[in-house]
């Protein structure tokens, strides 16, 4: 349930309308806005009666949520969401921001090398693999903490945030105090012990849609981490799977607006992971930026052919270079900064 208030209301009146409201057993999310203030009431709100809700002469509206996200909700929360990542901020109309990065760390030396090569470019954040979940137990499965550490070299070199993805919980820790952007990965998408755990960290976190999520599945999950407390929630679209072959996944273009008509949260699109082929990076970078995006993430790699992991979908510094030059120019044409 989404309450208006009037914004000039005196205030014992509204104080009295959220102790009656309280004592009823809901909770009570306030948002203040430019034009008008509103809370949303979360919990059973299914006994209250909105007549008598509108019989106090500080409420503008009362309104039902149908959906069942309700933090998440634009009705709850009708101004966009602005992330900050270290000084970074996503969403809203602030600049687009571009992560850029290699699938894998794969040592210091490398992971500084690429952070500067994406910084050169125009890059934002610093993104790079620690922790690897792959398919086949035969695979590299990362350098683990020692991977992080590279990564945190690679952010005193060039200053940019980095961004890396969180398995379990009980690497929560380690991430809270070198990560400064925590990626939950499509496979975690609803490890909902996991999205309840980071719900209570004071870092922003990065949710990815699951391979195989609804939007709505995708919302809730986002859900079950700003219910337990984080407000910071950037979401991720990395393909879908489907039926097709000729990419690694189906990107959904179209899910850009529906985010941003169903929700206050910002996202960005991974055409990295949603083609699988570099050669298809680009195109479907420049159509997320056309749509909407409030950022991309996009894997970099100085020698793909000698990657670790995810060669085929990297590309090389110059190419990324390219590509931002490409989506300065698309997002200028849909009036947003990057």
């Amino acid at each position: 349930m989404i309450i208006t208030l009037k914004k000039n209301a005196p205030q014992n009146e509204i104080e009295h309308l959220h102790q009656a409201l309280e004592d009823r057993g809901v909770e009570i999310h306030a948002i203040e806005g430019t034009d008008f203030n509103v809370w949303g009431l979360v919990g059973d709100t299914a006994e209250l009666d909105e007549r008598d809700i509108l019989a106090n002469e500080c409420v503008a509206n009362v309104q039902r949520v149908s959906a069942p996200y309700k933090l998440a909700n634009r009705m709850f929360h009708p101004d966009d969401t602005v992330v900050d990542v270290a000084g970074v901020k996503i969403g809203g109309k602030e600049p687009i921001v571009v992560m850029g990065g290699p699938c894998s760390i794969e040592g210091k030396d490398q992971a500084v090398r690429i952070a500067k090569e994406v910084k050169a470019a125009g890059g934002r954040i610093f993104r790079g693999g620690a922790y690897k979940p792959r398919t086949s137990p035969y695979s590299f499965q990362g350098l683990g903490y020692e991977g992080i550490l590279d990564m945190v070299e690679a952010r005193k070199e060039t200053g940019l945030p980095i961004v890396s993805e969180l398995m379990s919980a009980d690497k929560i820790d380690e991430f809270v105090e070198n990560v400064d952007l925590v990626q939950i990965g499509a496979r975690n998408m609803q490890n909902f012990d996991l999205l309840k755990a980071v719900g209570h960290i004071n870092k922003p976190i990065l949710l990815k849609r699951g391979m195989s999520a609804t939007i709505e599945d995708w919302i809730m999950s986002a859900e079950y981490i700003m219910s337990s407390g984080n407000p910071n929630v950037i979401l991720c679209e990395r393909g879908i799977r489907t039926f097709e072959k000729y990419t690694r996944n189906t990107m959904d273009l179209a899910v850009i607006p529906i985010i941003k008509e169903k929700t206050h949260l910002p996202i960005v699109i991974d055409p990295s992971h949603a083609t699988g082929d570099w050669k298809y990076v680009e195109a479907d970078a420049l159509a997320a930026i056309a749509a909407g995006a409030d950022g991309l993430i996009i894997e970099v790699h100085d020698h793909p052919d000698q990657a670790w992991s995810d060669g085929a979908q990297s590309l090389k510094p110059e190419k990324f270079a390219r590509l931002i030059y490409k989506a300065r120019r698309v997002a200028a044409a849909v009036d947003r900064d990057l």
